[in-house]
């Protein structure tokens, strides 16, 4: 037994966290639970979900930025920024600079010096990344429909899909979670790695006077799968992103943007949702209600109409009654690509808490990001979700925004660079 296991006292006087579990189910269940036991659930390790810390990411490149195609990383810090500075020249330094410290970063390197040799030199960077290893460190800039105005003489540069999301069903906005003007997507396999990179990348901002923070989600435990990955699970316990997109002609068809002046071919259009979740009300539920509501069991992660995660979903099986055995309104039938004209979306979210809120309830959910070469695709299926999806029951939309993802930056050069050209 380690001592992360030695949580509860037991007949040999130590802590077992094994046995707090069980004696709190005891506890709470009581004579109910010992009169029908249900089967354990064997726990195995995930053989395809491994970290390798040394592992790291390009920065520059000929396609997409890294953080889309790359397969989800364990965490996410993202940040969204309101531009304080109307001069055109101080976004474009700005871009440029966190270019450079983003390549810096994403080696598993600082960004300066940690400890100047002069006392009273400020450190450059904070510091608290050192030797923690690259950790598949991808940071992804988004730049949002406010820039590209006349007030950065950047009208000329709209890519033409750019602009505000329309009014959706399922919106029920806190303005602190909505818009910005640029936006950073920290990912790494260590939470403290995903902090360092914003957190600098924030001080570059707020040094120059050209950016403040607008409002920013700290994510963990991946909710979708990128290809060779096995399905994560969200916050009430299902599978997320089962049929997720994960093949090259899929991005090229769904999410990369392919006409155009050559400096937005490979860009995309990133959407970002903050989604709370009443999981009180819905760990009262019935499992096999919370079944209906997905579409699919929740252990497996198999479509009602079958038995395994992988099979293709039979949306017009019936039951012995002459019912459809996936609902009408469960969310697989509702989202998937069958049901709105073969449209699909990348999703690439992540699981988020703030602790409690302020009537002292779990205060967690996904923050949902998407990548798609076309906002409307989004916005299709949102709105048919947004209009008789069951899960909406149990979730709200608090927060959105919607940002250009420009493509990666060639070697010597700087993200968005073509705009100010």
């Amino acid at each position: 037994m380690t001592n992360r296991d030695m949580w509860y006292l037991g007949p040999n006087n130590r802590l077992s966290r094994r046995g707090l579990l069980l004696g709190a189910t005891a506890g709470t269940l009581g004579a109910a639970a010992s009169a029908v036991a249900p089967a354990a659930l064997a726990i195995t390790a995930d053989p395809q979900d491994t970290v390798d810390l040394s592992r790291q990411y390009d920065f520059y490149g000929t396609g997409g930025q890294a953080g889309i195609r790359t397969p989800p990383q364990r965490h996410v810090f993202y940040m969204a920024f309101d531009l304080t500075s109307g001069r055109r020249a101080d976004l474009q330094v700005l871009l440029a600079r966190w270019s450079g410290a983003i390549a810096q970063l994403m080696k598993g390197e600082t960004i300066g010096e940690v400890e100047p040799p002069r006392d009273s030199a400020v450190g450059f960077d904070t510091g608290e990344a050192l030797r923690l290893g690259p950790a598949s460190l991808t940071v992804t800039v988004g730049i949002g429909p406010r820039v590209f105005s006349d007030a950065y003489g950047l009208a000329d540069k709209r890519p033409p899909l750019m602009r505000a999301l329309m009014p959706l069903p399922s919106d029920a906005f806190d303005p602190y979670y909505t818009g910005g003007d640029l936006s950073l997507q920290a990912c790494a396999d260590d939470p403290q790695v995903t902090y360092h990179a914003v957190r600098d990348l924030a001080r570059i901002a707020k040094a120059t006077g050209t950016a403040a923070v607008r409002w920013t989600v700290i994510g963990f435990g991946r909710a979708s799968a990128g290809k060779g990955q096995s399905t994560p699970r969200n916050l009430l316990g299902f599978r997320d992103g089962t049929r997720n997109i994960r093949e090259d002609a899929e991005f090229d068809r769904f999410v990369w943007i392919s006409d155009g002046p050559d400096w937005q071919r490979h860009g995309s259009y990133q959407v970002v949702r903050k989604i709370k979740m009443n999981i009180e009300n819905w760990d009262t539920h019935r499992v096999s209600d919370q079944n209906n509501v997905f579409g699919r069991h929740k252990v497996s992660g198999a479509p009602l109409t079958g038995t395994k995660e992988s099979e293709q979903p039979d949306f017009q099986k019936m039951d012995a009654d002459g019912t459809l055995v996936i609902p009408p309104t469960a969310h697989i039938r509702l989202a998937a690509h069958e049901s709105n004209d073969g449209i699909r979306i990348l999703r690439r979210s992540y699981n988020y808490t703030d602790g409690l809120s302020e009537v002292g309830l779990l205060d967690a959910g996904l923050l949902f990001i998407s990548y798609q070469n076309d906002p409307a695709h989004f916005e299709a299926l949102q709105a048919r979700l947004g209009a008789s999806d069951a899960l909406n029951s149990y979730i709200s939309h608090i927060g959105s925004a919607i940002f250009y993802i420009p493509p990666a930056p060639a070697e010597g050069s700087y993200i968005g660079e073509a705009f100010f050209t």
